[in-house]
């Protein structure tokens, strides 16, 4: 069943989700948008971003860098390990190199389920969903609602078979007090064995003469405050996992595919791991 065919079973034109948007408030898919030169966000969004911006003029090469890493990491499960199945987790608004993009680039029967909250997103997957080759579908939920999550991609995905779990830039929503290692264990132990976890995480311990400001100014205007962590604390996600070569990096340092992405000035962490 295509992916297009999949969302109007379970949402019909009559029955689809209301969109509800609260544009008091900025939220951080709509930031990410804001940093990528998209439309989607608000004066609020703006505002935020900007603010981190000036402290950090760098941050939108880095949110750039990103999408670099997320596109390498996917032409790498699926080219080179045949990975069909992504379940991509706090995907934010659609732009260039999506998940299904990229992998339906290299193999065209790829799966993906898309994961987020954020109702300009849903927007987006109603015509995302149209544009694929193979069953691609969206589930509206909390990345900590892993029951929920499950039970939707299920749907789409044989969760029998390896399953590549992307959680890029999406762990420093996830605060401490809210358990994002049992988080992540929870999802991939719902996975089986040859499934790959693949995260990239905001630096607390990289350019630390700007980051701690950046942070401070995000959360002062964020309801639902961030956490940047620590390369150690980044490769705790991957404990139990083997991890690719070559590591948990910097992202451009992450496989770059040319001297353009070695000099992105990104302070991300970044890795692909397998379960053994």
């Amino acid at each position: 069943m295509a992916g297009a065919d999949w969302y109007q079973r379970d949402h019909p034109p009559d029955t689809q989700p209301e969109v509800k948007l609260d544009t008091t408030v900025p939220h951080i898919a709509r930031i990410y948008d804001y940093w990528l030169g998209g439309k989607d966000n608000f004066a609020v969004d703006r505002e935020a971003g900007q603010r981190a911006m000036d402290a950090n003029p760098s941050l939108y090469q880095g949110v750039k860098g990103n999408r670099a890493f997320l596109a390498r990491s996917v032409r790498f499960l699926a080219g080179e390990q045949g990975i069909r199945q992504f379940l991509d987790i706090g995907t934010g608004i659609p732009t260039a190199n999506n998940t299904h993009e990229v992998a339906q680039s290299v193999a065209p029967e790829c799966r993906v389920v898309y994961v987020d909250n954020d109702p300009i997103v849903l927007t987006h997957a109603r015509a995302l969903l149209t544009s694929t080759t193979a069953p691609t579908s969206y589930v509206d939920a909390d990345a900590r609602d892993t029951g929920r999550i499950l039970g939707a991609a299920a749907q789409t995905l044989d969760l029998s078979q390896p399953v590549a779990l992307m959680m890029i830039a999406v762990l420093h929503c996830i605060p401490d007090d809210s358990d994002p290692y049992g988080l992540v264990s929870g999802l991939l132990a719902a996975l089986p064995a040859g499934s790959y976890l693949t995260i990239s995480h905001p630096a607390s311990d990289i350019n630390t003469d700007v980051v701690p400001e950046t942070l401070a100014r995000l959360n002062a205007m964020m309801p639902d405050k961030l956490t940047f962590r620590s390369h150690a604390q980044v490769e705790r996600f991957f404990a139990g996992l083997d991890l690719a070569e070559p590591g948990v990096v910097r992202i451009p340092e992450w496989r770059p595919d040319s001297d353009l992405d070695r000099i992105n000035p990104a302070e991300v962490w970044g890795g692909v791991a397998r379960k053994p």
